[in-house]
């Protein structure tokens, strides 16, 4: 039963009603099924990078529909808000590379981060869009207590 570990996934994301993991893990399940081989490699390999490109597309379309303007982007230099927002944006692309890092050298962590996703999307109301980020943080926990 390969399918297993994902049929475990849809079902904890459908439990919870975390449709983004249950979707997820459903597409998944599909491609296997299907014998679709080289697509299940492929996004393997670069669905990171797809996933990312889409999530930077819904952060600057605002840019794109005119809700934000270049007086606005400009003026963000000049706040404390907008300067923090910079140094915020910085330490999350720092935290999500060793997110990254982590990711590669023990996919096995991928267990861990899922059930805390689950955690935090049912208990906490959060969003599942930090995968990177919950493994950079988790990467920075484990440094921190001397592991790595």
């Amino acid at each position: 039963m390969d399918g297993l570990p994902l049929l475990v996934v849809l079902a904890v994301g459908l439990a919870f009603g975390n449709t983004l993991i249950a979707g997820a893990a459903a597409a998944l399940l599909f491609i296997e099924a299907a014998g679709l081989n080289s697509l299940a490699a492929f996004l393997e390999q670069r669905a990171l990078q797809l996933g990312l490109v889409l999530l930077m597309i819904a952060v600057l379309s605002p840019l794109s529909t005119k809700q934000v303007t270049m007086d606005q982007v400009l003026r963000a230099f000049c706040t404390w808000p907008g300067l923090l927002a910079i140094v915020g944006g910085a330490a999350a692309t720092y935290v999500n590379g060793q997110g990254v890092q982590l990711l590669h050298a023990r996919p096995d962590i991928i267990a861990g981060i899922l059930v805390g996703t689950v955690i935090g999307v049912f208990l906490l109301r959060g969003i599942p869009v930090g995968p990177l980020a919950a493994a950079g943080i988790t990467a920075l926990l484990l440094r921190l207590i001397g592991w790595k």
